[in-house]
């Protein structure tokens, strides 16, 4: 299986977080290494960073990337695995087009994470329509209904013990 690898996409979503520990195992078991991406851009976006580059701002949207995708992995997996081969990969650009360069050979694997009535998201219809390998799927973790109404509304107080 020289070669082979699972590759996941992260963004620290919870569907992400599901795709992150669906990818771990999926590589546990068949014995690849697993490959997370992090795709970042400058807030400005790409146009005017090549107009105007700007190395310490790129540096700085790199490294909050690299953040991220150690926190995803503490938040998903309590850390790195070592059982598995990791490569962490941060990649400044378009999430659907790195994934599909990363994971550009028949032998891998893509997983990406969605929320199940999404059909219409943009990275994962691309990599649907443009990648050569195996594309896995997994949806977000369930919420009880309401969850995100009442979480939206809770405030500091709420978390003080009297």
């Amino acid at each position: 299986m020289s070669g082979e690898r699972v590759v996941v996409g992260v963004s620290g979503s919870l569907a992400s977080l599901a795709a992150l520990r669906a990818a771990v195992t999926e590589a546990r078991h068949s014995g690849r290494e697993l490959t997370a991406v992090i795709v970042w851009e400058t807030p400005e976006g790409r146009a005017l960073s090549v107009r105007h580059p700007d190395r310490i701002w790129a540096a700085h949207w790199a490294r909050q990337a690299r953040k991220r995708l150690d926190q995803a992995f503490e938040e998903a997996l309590g850390g790195t695995p070592t059982d598995v081969p990791v490569r962490k990969l941060v990649v400044r650009g378009g999430p659907g087009r790195v994934l599909r360069d990363v994971a550009h050979k028949e032998g891998h694997l893509l997983v990406v994470g969605g929320r199940p009535r999404a059909w219409w998201a943009p990275v994962r219809q691309y990599v649907r329509w443009n990648v050569r390998c195996p594309l896995l799927t997994v949806p977000a973790p369930a919420h009880p209904k309401r969850a995100a109404w009442t979480l939206r509304r809770v405030g500091a107080e709420d978390f003080i013990k009297l």
